[in-house]
């Protein structure tokens, strides 16, 4: 495997290949990228986007049998991850780098850098959300869009006809005000036991602490998150949730919400999996993991964790609305692990892209034997869904 400047990772576990280089966005940011069937200029280019807590070295199996079929294949760390700009930041840096749609511009730079004007794209856990939006900003870019793992309800509404309320504003202003409605999150600390969602824990100051020097060391503990969040977990047997309240939330497994008194190297500690269930699997060996935890033993959470915090910052939240009443209008395909409770962690979202977000969606799998990391726990069947899509 080729190395620039000493940027490989993965090396005598990744093919000869598949390479590494570091890549100037244009945006104040260089992406280290993976990528295969670079050999051949004028290939049709599919773009691959990992999520939380993984890199570009999760579409290992992908890359190698999407460039056997005639397409270049690019695979970046997102920024704060790996080797990637941002992966030294600080809880206090400026979050602006993170938003959604700075992100549309580090991969608009990167495809352009690479001298496209029209690729593929595909997204997985948080890279999901990123690849709809960028689709839905530049469709004229990103032509195809495949999302795993998380699907896409739309961007936010705004609200429309407020204006024409004013009357009945003012002649409601004589009414006793109605109580403050509670927040999801204020009634999850209020069920009993108590709880939090993982994406409010994930924006806290400490998270990046309680994940990088987890009592059982960053290994052991990404070892028990992915086996928790995997089919390998038998305990994973998702379902529609009825609506967007705690009580419903509450039903889903500890590392989505998770005891309000727990971080979440605590939360996976007691589903760690024994060394016969390790030695058996094959979709992560412990070679493999250990990607994983030396990057993230080096860097630290934070720079992925940014993500999360942009979500509920009030300065980067109303950037949003920019897209607002867009639905995606590229040929679109949605992939989970049928053991993945991430498809239904957003009651009506999968049915929102099935009936108003997506003008052409191609396809809802929900691959058996697999959980959360469905591109690695079932490569194959991901593959040929790739292959087929791609080849309309």
């Amino acid at each position: 495997m080729e190395t620039n400047n000493n940027v490989a990772y993965g090396q005598g576990i990744l093919p000869n290949a598949i390479r590494s280089r570091l890549v100037d966005t244009h945006n104040a940011c260089t992406l280290h990228i993976l990528e295969a069937g670079f050999e051949r200029p004028g290939r049709p280019c599919v773009v691959l986007l990992h999520g939380f807590p993984e890199l570009a070295f999760s579409w290992r199996k992908q890359m190698l049998p999407l460039a056997q079929a005639g397409f270049h294949v690019v695979a970046p760390d997102l920024r704060g991850y790996g080797r990637s700009s941002g992966s030294g930041v600080a809880f206090d840096d400026d979050l602006a780098p993170f938003t959604l749609l700075n992100r549309i511009n580090d991969m608009l730079g990167l495809v352009h850098a690479l001298g496209y004007r029209q690729v593929a794209l595909a997204g997985h856990d948080y890279g999901a959300p990123v690849a709809a939006w960028c689709a839905l900003a530049r469709p004229d870019v990103f032509c195809k869009l495949v999302l795993m793992s998380a699907p896409f309800g739309g961007p936010p509404p705004l609200p429309f006809g407020t204006a024409l309320a004013h009357t009945a504003i003012a002649a409601a202003s004589n009414l006793t005000a109605a109580p403050p409605q509670t927040t999801v999150f204020e009634d999850l600390a209020a069920l009993s036991p108590p709880r939090k969602h993982y994406q409010k824990y994930y924006a806290l100051r400490e998270a990046n602490y309680d994940l990088q020097h987890a009592p059982q060391g960053v290994h052991q503990m990404l070892r028990a998150y992915y086996h928790m969040k995997s089919a390998d977990w038998p305990q994973n047997a998702p379902f529609a949730l009825g609506a967007l309240t705690a009580s419903q939330w509450a039903k889903m497994p500890r590392y989505y919400v998770m005891d309000l008194g727990q971080d979440m190297a605590q939360t996976v500690a007691p589903h760690m999996p024994s060394v016969v269930d390790i030695a058996a699997c094959q979709w992560l060996t412990d070679a493999e993991l250990a990607v994983y935890s030396q990057e993230y033993q080096r860097n630290g959470f934070q720079g992925g964790l940014q993500g999360y915090r942009v979500r509920w910052h009030v300065q980067t939240t109303p950037e949003q609305k920019l897209l607002a009443g867009r639905k995606l209008e590229v040929p679109c395909l949605y992939v989970a692990g049928s053991s993945d409770w991430g498809t239904y962690q957003d009651p009506g979202a999968l049915e929102k892209m099935q009936s108003s977000a997506c003008a052409q969606l191609r396809g809802v799998h929900l691959l058996p034997g697999a959980g959360h990391w469905v591109q690695q726990e079932q490569p194959q069947q991901v593959n040929d869904l790739l292959l087929a899509f791609l080849s309309w």
